[in-house]
């Protein structure tokens, strides 16, 4: 195996790293090897934001697209080929950059430790916002900051800082040394990354193949090894249980995974096709995009950081019953795309989980996209999610329901639920007490009786198996009231989100501007 240093830009010039075992983090590598100790350690699991990164790439015009990023849960060779700033990279030492200034004149700051980690968020935000000549809203930079946490200030002097930040003549991050090392760094093989990790006794490797022939040889090659896209949730195999993860081979590197376009299905009904290397936040705007009901699954689904790095593919490949994707796509009706060597199978998605944490991929197989039907202007859909906090909180039950109505009877329909199986699934027994039947409040209630039928759930710390089985009724309720045909029950009466969204944009349900990421 030719094997050779990761490189990447940092502090203005190419770093090389040898011999540091593919799982130490950026963050261990910040504080411990490159003296930048202002990206502070918080939970080590992605949550509080205390060690928020920018990490940039080339796009296809070869301009640096900055995405900020949760460093403790990110493996060092994850950044080869990239840059990487930091809060140090702010400002200098004659003068605070405005969004430094902001949180100083607006007192965002008590007792400091979570402050670098909501400057670079702040900072991802002021690029996004000053490249596009807008102005975030007040609750736009709430969404932005949603994956940042602050136990002295309340946030008020955090989102006022936020607003202030703009008032302050222009001052963006020189991105031009960064691009042109960029530019430099992608004549690079792609890496193959080989070093001894002490804490295993044993050498472990780290493989980022580039096209998706090469992806397939090697998965082929190496069955045993392990995918990574994001590594939001391998990152905390490694900090929280010390797992050995074993050889890890990346998809990031990987263009034609992260393809994202309309591709009609086989049978010619619109679809959008979502490759498994496409980032989270990504692949939830284009759903959106189509799907506006599915807008307040999104800003819930984790932070900004986590989406930033997480894939959508990947989520689906772990099968979390409690994973907010696989319900909306099981909902839509979505085809997952398998690939083994050079062969491609399709199935529909609800087929892929066989039990808890066990799904239907062939030894050397791999998840290439998923191909998600576009409803149609007669289909209903709604996506709730039920959880003990209303910003990155894991799901107590998530339920996505899909209706095709016809004369005010249910032609068709499609009800998945996480949280109440071992597995993401639909509530097959619900479904078939509404189809064929006026869609009415008995109706309803006969579809919710019958989930008793579909689904055991279990009690844990998150809920009581009673309390998701009732909200499982009370949603389908929810959803009835909001698609009745008469007097359905607006958006402002229904969800709290909605009725914010109202109150602080001014925006009406599913046209509200997103946006405070870069």
């Amino acid at each position: 195996m030719n094997t050779r240093p990761l490189r990447f830009f940092f502090r203005g010039q190419i770093q090389e790293v040898r011999d540091l075992p593919p799982t130490t983090s950026v963050l261990r590598w910040l504080r411990e090897s490159a003296d930048a100790c202002g990206t502070k350690e918080g939970c080590a699991e992605g949550d509080c934001g205390a060690c928020t990164v920018l990490v940039g790439e080339l796009d296809d015009h070869e301009r640096l697209q900055l995405r900020h990023l949760n460093a403790c849960i990110q493996f060092l060779p994850m950044l080869d080929g990239k840059a990487l700033f930091t809060v140090e990279d702010l400002g200098d030492a004659r003068a605070l950059n405005p969004v430094q200034q902001a949180l100083v004149d607006c007192h965002g700051s008590q007792c400091g430790f979570c402050t670098p980690g909501f400057a670079m968020t702040l900072q991802a935000m002021y690029e996004t916002h000053q490249a596009e000549g807008t102005r975030p809203t007040r609750q736009q930079l709430a969404d932005g900051l949603a994956g940042n946490l602050c136990r002295c200030t309340g946030y008020r002097p955090i989102l006022e800082a936020g607003e202030r930040m703009f008032d302050a003549p222009v001052q963006r991050l020189d991105r031009a040394p960064a691009e042109r090392a960029l530019q430099q760094l992608k004549a690079d093989p792609p890496l193959a990354y080989a070093a001894w990790d002490p804490g295993l006794a044993a050498v472990r490797e780290f493989h980022a193949p580039r096209s998706l022939e090469a992806l397939a040889a090697l998965r082929q090659q190496q069955p045993e090894a392990r995918l990574v896209a994001g590594a939001t949730d391998i990152g905390l195999w490694v900090n929280k249980q010390h797992r050995d993860v074993g050889t890890l081979i990346s998809t990031t590197a990987v263009g034609a995974l992260r393809q994202l376009q309309e591709v009609p299905l086989a049978d010619g009904q619109p679809g959008l096709w979502i490759g498994a290397g496409v980032p989270l936040e990504e692949a939830w705007a284009a759903l959106v995009a189509q799907v506006p009901a599915l807008r307040e699954l999104w800003l819930r689904f984790a932070s900004p950081p986590v989406r930033h790095a997480g894939t959508l593919g990947g989520n689906i490949a772990n099968g979390s019953p409690i994973g907010d994707g696989a319900p909306a796509l099981i909902a839509l009706g979505a085809e997952i795309v398998l690939r083994r060597g050079e062969a491609q199978r399709r199935l529909p998605l609800q087929d892929f989980y066989l039990d808890y944490m066990k799904n239907a991929l062939q030894p050397g197989e791999f998840v290439e996209a998923l191909h998600v039907p576009l409803p149609a202007a007669d289909w209903q859909v709604r996506g709730y999610k039920i959880a003990k906090r209303y910003d990155s909180d894991i799901s107590a039950v998530c339920a996505v329901f899909a209706l095709r109505l016809d004369a005010g009877r249910v032609a068709q329909v499609r009800l998945a639920f996480g949280g109440l199986a071992g597995i993401v699934k639909r509530a097959a027994k619900a479904e078939a007490a509404l189809v064929g039947q006026a869609w009415d409040e008995a109706a309803a209630q006969r579809a919710g009786e019958a989930l008793s039928q579909d689904f055991q759930p279990l009690s844990d710390l998150r809920a009581s198996a009673t309390y998701r089985l009732q909200v499982a009724k009370n949603l389908l309720r929810r959803c009835w009231l909001e698609t009745r045909a008469e007097q359905p029950l607006p958006a402002s009466q229904s969800g709290v989100w909605w009725a914010t969204q109202l109150g602080r944009d001014g925006h009406t349900p599913g046209t509200a501007a997103r946006g405070g990421e870069a």
